[in-house]
This record gives C-alpha cells, structure tokens and sequence, in this order.
C-alpha cells in the first residue's frame, strides 16, 4: 500500500513548540522567523526529515508558510488549503493567512513594526524570495537575518533521518534521448551564452538530465541531487553513494564525476574562486547557495534552469510512452469504476475506496506486465462535505461511508515507467439533487471548453484560463485552484512552468503536458471536480483560417458520468464532443478488459446521448 492514512497532525504540540522557538529570538537577533513548507531542494515534497511545517504547526498541506512573531504566529495558505488549515491547528495558536492575496513578504510591508528584524534558514528559500522579503524589509528599516542553522532543527527530537532511496537508470526507450545528448546540449547552450557553469538544484531536472530516478521522497521519483555541468561538458553530480548500486553507479561514470553531496560546498566555492560566471535559477535554487557564489568571487548570472523547458517539453518517446501509460491507467479506474457502482450505498469508506484503487492499478500493472510504480500523489477520495474540501486527505480519524444521495471525488494518479498519470472523477451514489447535476454540468462545459481549444503560438496559461470559468462565471460562481498544471514523464505530477492558471505567463508549447480541471466546491455540502491530461500539439488547419494554431490532444480516457449531466445546458458542439470522447474511451479500452461485468459496465456508461 503506498499511501498511508495515519493521522500525522499534531496540533496539541502547538504552543510549545511556538514558545520553545521564540525564546531563541533573542539569542538569534531576530524579531520572527519564517517556517516554509520546503526543503533544500523547494520540491513539491519533501522527505519526513524536512516536514518543519507539520511539525510546528500540525498542518500537513502540500503548500504554506508559518510566520512567527513574538505576538502572533500566522500559518499563509492558498484557497485549496483554508478549510484543512481550520481543521488541523489550535486556533488558540495560529492564525490563517493569505499565500496569494497576502503572503508573508506583503504582511511584512502592511503589517511588520520599524526595524522588524526577520530570520530565515537561507536554504529553504530562493532568491526570488529574498528579494521579495528583502524589499519589504527596507521599507520598514528592517533587516533579513539570514541564520546559519534552523533553530526549528534543535528543538525537534526524534527528527527522521534523510533518505536513502535506491536510484535506477530510466531507460532510452522511455527517455527518447541519452543523457550525453542532454549534458552536450546544455554544455553548448552555456558556452553560446559566456557562461562557465550552470548550478542545477531541482531534483527532477537532475534525474531529467542524467536518466536515472530515485525513490527518497513520497511519490515523486527523483534522488534528491544536485549537479554542476560546465561548458567543456564536464558534469559533477551531487549524489550519496549510498543510493547507487553497482549497475547505475556504472552507467553514472561513463556521464559524470558523481561525489557525495557534502562537497558541492567546497566545489561551488573553487568554481566560485575562478572567477566563474554561474547559471542559478532565482525561482529554484536556494539562497544560500547563490550568496556562497557571491561571497567567493564567481557571478550569479539569473535565469531558467537549463532542464526546465526542454524536460516540460515531451519528445515523441516520452509522449507516446505517456499515452500508453494513460491507457493502461484508464482500465485500471474503469474497473475500479465499474466495482465501485455495483457496491450498495453505504457499504465503501473514502479509504475503502482508495484501497480498492491501488488494488486495481497494481492488478492491471501485472496484468499488461507494466508495474506500478507508486501513486504520483495521496489520493483525495471525498464524499459529501469532504469532497469540498479541495485536497482533502483522508486519515483514519476522517474516513467515513460513501452514502446515498452524495457526490463523490476521487482525485488519484499513478506513476508508470513510460509516463505519470493524475485523473479526477465525480459520481454520483444513488440519485442525488438538480443542483448538483447543474455544477457538474457547468464545470464540464469548461473541461471541454479547454479540450477543444485552438490558440496561436504565444498564447499562455493565463489566457487560456477564462475559457474553463467562463460558464461558472455566469452563474456566479467559480473555482480557487487553476485550472491546469503540469505533468512530468515518470517524474513530478506537478510540473512547471507550464500552467493554465490566471498568473501562469509561460508560453504554451508543443508537446507539453497538462491537466484539465475545472471543478466547483460548496463548503459543508458538495464538490465536483473532473481531470483529463492533455498535450499541446499542433492543430488541423482551419479552412478559411490565416495562420496555424496550436490545440491539445487528450490522454487521459475514462468515462465521464452521464448522469451528472444536464444535456440541455450544453450545446450541441459539446455533446458532439461527450460522444466523441465516450466512443473513443470504449474503442481504446475495450480491448483490454476481459471482465464481463466490467465490458457491460463500459459499454453501458459510454452509450451515445439521445438526441
């Protein structure tokens, strides 16, 4: 079982832990000190040893930040978070704040007194945000104390060890280039740029980079590693050796010099003391790093990771790879789906649910002798209230039946060799009210108003976004989450920079993957939310038309439930487009199931609307 459902919130810990760490303000010289939900590597997650934010406030969301003062400790978290926050910490404590409308550098600027004087551990923050809190803390004559240890680390007992994860090569028929291809390319990029160096620190880009993937955080394959490639092509990876085996510690030789991470330090300082002019992303890496550049003679030259696009944009084996992956993860929910419906209200739990899942992506995997890997993230399994709950996580404390008259989520994804997977369904158990049926219609008009799309190139994630609103819009209402993130091969489920998202400006290109989500969520009663995976692809030319375009091609097929559906709140073009999809999922998964049940169930729930 790969997600576990143990109650790992502590909020009873609280106010201790809130006082045990003010009390070294005064020997530290700071007046607060900020706790983000991040590690030295600012991945999406982070191993249980890096889980300062849990373990300080109870919150165990994937995105938010604790600002503590002596008078106030204020846990920011964004529009999916608020509801769980509410429910996780001792109000008595912590407060919520606003990561999006309000975060911690934009509290400092309206809130924070004179000469405020804010700590923070330089290695969990990038430069971007230091420049942020930076500039808020000059407009109150304040200063940004940058401290060499977290005082967080000292007061944690029983703190987890750093993982050891084993690390395996990613095969070239999965990959579609060799890593020696990738290095030269960047090696040429930089010296056509008069760069020296570029510094990469995300883990993905890394296992992007050389082909391999690691298992040292939750669900995300990446080895927590770090990697200096040079313009001569020379390339040294920052990797315990304690993770490589004989089989990909050779392999590594032939690509790199792989040390132990203790020394980029000193080989960043040396590259540093030679006058260097470095690549650094500001979004990615962590200050410290960046400032030991500075402080050892060598120039920070700012700009994207060198990985960040080229491994946002699939080549034809990664994305050929993810499409089959897609179509084995299609009849694993199809017949979890079809089980699911022949249940009796009342009779499966939120767990109950997730637990049948994996069962069936671990039996498909064997079955097509294409394993499961892992799930890409815990499974948000809802029903009634807790499906408005937008990343809700069930614990053992929580889980409760799946009940007649209820709508319910199951937001899941799974990790394949060949590709990454992250589907939403909403269905119906048992005959449930109008009004749900008209949410679910309307957040189904956007879902498809994204899958038809056709925009020319240039066109970003936030022009896209209106088109998934827009209906809700109309009706007064809308969704807190974007509509679409990105989507790595065999790597992250959350991949950037590639959005569709109001303040997503990231060009829009082919081959890139993304999820199409919209939803609609009404605190204490309901949530929908349906998910496909798309790609950007070159668009048919439009007769008449002047100039090409660019649209997406869907992944992800599993079928969509017609119930839900008020047919005449959609158009015709729309219902076309429900047929079209519901005729292709059954044509592509048909082949593939041979449960009787299972057939009759597809071939049912797939069947043309009357017109």
């Amino acid at each position: 079982m790969f997600q576990s459902f143990e109650v790992k919130s502590t909020p009873q810990f609280g106010r201790a832990r809130v006082e045990a760490l003010r009390a070294r303000f005064a020997a530290l010289g700071i007046d607060g000190f900020l706790v983000p939900r991040a590690d030295e590597y600012q991945g999406e997650y982070v191993p249980e040893s890096a889980e300062r934010l849990a373990w300080l406030t109870g919150f165990t969301g994937s995105a938010g930040q604790v600002l503590v003062t002596m008078a106030e400790a204020i846990v920011f978290v964004d529009g999916r978070y608020v509801t769980q926050l509410a429910e996780q910490v001792d109000p008595s404590v912590f407060k919520g704040g606003d990561l999006v409308g309000e975060p911690p550098h934009k509290w400092i600027a309206a809130r924070a007194p004179k000469r405020f004087r804010f700590g923070i551990d330089p290695w969990l923050h990038t430069g971007a945000e230091v420049r942020r809190l930076e500039k808020a803390l000059a407009e109150k004559d304040g200063a940004l104390v940058l401290l060499r240890e977290n005082p967080l680390d000292a007061l944690w007992t029983g703190r987890p060890a750093e993982p050891l994860g084993a690390v395996s090569i990613q095969s070239q028929s999965y990959s579609g280039v060799p890593a020696e291809e990738k290095i030269a390319r960047i090696a040429r990029e930089l010296g056509e740029k008069d760069l020296s160096a570029a510094l990469v620190t995300d883990p993905s880009s890394v296992a992007w980079i050389f082909n391999i993937r690691g298992s040292d955080v939750p669900h995300t394959p990446h080895p927590l590693a770090r990697a200096i490639i040079e313009a001569n092509g020379h390339a040294v990876l920052f990797l315990d050796k304690r993770k490589t085996g004989l089989e990909a510690e050779t392999y590594l030789a032939g690509l790199c010099t792989q040390v132990e991470p203790l020394e980029l330090s000193p080989r960043l300082q040396a590259l540093a003391a030679s006058g260097a002019r470095i690549l650094v992303d500001p979004d990615l890496t962590p200050f410290a790093l960046s400032e030991l550049i500075r402080d050892h003679g060598g120039t920070v030259v700012e700009g994207n990771d060198p990985a960040k696009i080229p491994r946002a944009v699939k080549n034809t084996v990664e994305l050929n790879g993810s499409a089959v992956a897609h179509v084995q993860d299609g009849v694993a929910v199809v017949e979890f789906l079809s089980w699911f419906d022949r249940q009796r209200p009342g009779t499966v739990t939120e767990i109950g649910a997730i637990q049948a899942l994996e069962e069936a992506r671990r039996r498909v995997g064997e079955r097509m002798q294409n394993p499961l890997k892992d799930i890409s993230f815990d499974t948000i399994s809802g029903t009634g209230d807790h499906a408005a709950i937008m990343h809700y996580r069930v614990t053992t404390e929580t889980d409760r039946t799946i009940d007649s008259g209820e709508l319910f989520l199951i937001d899941s994804g799974a990790q394949y060799v060949n590709g990454t997977t992250d589907i939403t369904r909403t269905v119906a158990v048992g005959p449930v009210s109008d009004e749900k049926k008209r949410f679910f219609t309307l957040a189904l008009k956007g879902m498809i108003a994204i899958s038809t799309a056709r925009f020319p190139k240039g066109t970003r994630g936030c022009d896209l976004d209106p088109l998934a609103r827009i209906a809700l819009w109309k009706a007064g209402a809308d969704f807190a989450h974007g509509t679409g993130h990105g989507v790595g091969s065999y790597l992250s489920v959350h991949e950037g920079p590639q959005r569709i998202a109001r303040l997503s400006t990231q060009e829009l290109l082919p081959g890139m993957i993304l999820s199409n989500e919209p939803g609609y969520y009404r605190p204490g009663a309901f949530g929908i939310r349906i998910e496909n995976l798309v790609y950007v692809r070159d668009a048919e030319p439009v007769e008449g038309g002047d100039m090409p375009m660019l649209g997406f091609e869907t992944l992800t097929y599993v079928p969509i439930d017609k119930y839900l559906v008020v047919t005449d709140l959609l158009t015709a073009e729309e219902l076309d487009w429900l047929d079209a999809y519901h005729r292709r999922t059954r044509e592509e998964l048909m082949p593939l199931i041979s449960d009787e049940e299972t057939r009759a169930w597809l071939e049912r729930v797939t069947e043309p609307f009357s017109r």
